[in-house]
């Protein structure tokens, strides 16, 4: 009952984020651009096989437990949102998940898969929506500084409130236990409150930190290849569509000739 209670929880959350991420790119994203599917799945799935690779490669910290590793795979994520919009985003995410539980399994009863989702799109979404009501260099940066902001604050709450007694419960650990590897690392981490507070905070801050940058200094010199990339792609449409105009009223023609 409640693995069951869990994994209900776990599909509203993700259906809820995902249709927020709808409405905030159908009314708050001003250049919504438009994709053939095959484009826009394709695009999405690679960011998100990237993005799932990186999640294996994580980072011990020397402040916080060992089941706080840090990992950037948010970066491939926010080049694709900031490419594709907040729903490629948030499809992406969650496509890394799964591509890192495929390849490596989970190691926290889900609950550490199901924490990276949620809190990486509380980063990326709001990036996403900042980013896409006026693109630019200083909307991408404000837009990543707001998500980290919200990411550092929302995990903290997120953290203390539900996902450390539910892992504590699902993987059958008391929750003191958990605290005591925290005091373990940091003599100061007594407590549910000062386990979040010097080190699940500082673990937020430092990834979208760390994510921001890297994404920055990427995206710049990715986002002109992917753009011209688009630009190839509308002009064969183009040409098509301009073949097929020309060659219809050619055909019509031949077969007036031949009713003649």
């Amino acid at each position: 009952m409640e693995s069951l209670g869990f994994v209900t929880v776990s599909i509203i959350i993700i259906a809820a984020i995902i249709v927020a991420s709808v409405l905030f790119q159908k009314y708050l994203c001003r250049d919504r651009k438009t994709f053939s599917s095959t484009h826009y799945i394709s695009y999405t799935a690679m960011f998100a096989c990237m993005a799932g690779v990186l999640m294996l490669i994580e980072i011990p910290l020397f402040f916080a437990p060992s089941f706080y590793k840090l990992d950037i795979s948010e970066m491939p994520v926010l080049i694709c949102t900031f490419y594709l919009g907040p729903v490629a985003g948030t499809v992406a995410e969650l496509l890394k998940v799964l591509v890192k539980l495929v390849i490596k399994g989970t190691s926290t009863a889900f609950v550490g898969d199901f924490a990276n989702f949620v809190v990486g799109c509380t980063f990326v979404l709001p990036a996403s929506v900042i980013y896409h009501a006026r693109p630019g260099k200083k909307t991408a940066l404000v837009g990543m500084a707001v998500g980290t902001l919200i990411m550092t604050v929302f995990g903290s709450a997120f953290n203390a409130i539900y996902l450390l007694p539910k892992f504590s419960e699902l993987y059958g650990i008391p929750l003191d236990a958990i605290i005591g590897m925290g005091t373990a690392v940091n003599g100061a981490i007594n407590s549910v409150s000062t386990l979040v507070l010097f080190a699940v905070a500082p673990f937020n801050l430092l990834k979208g930190i760390i994510v921001s940058a890297l994404t920055f200094l990427l995206y710049k010199r990715i986002s002109p290849i992917l753009h011209r990339n688009d630009a190839r792609k509308q002009q064969r449409r183009l040409e098509r569509a301009a073949d097929a105009s020309v060659s219809a009223p050619s055909d019509g023609a031949s077969a007036d000739s031949e009713q003649n």
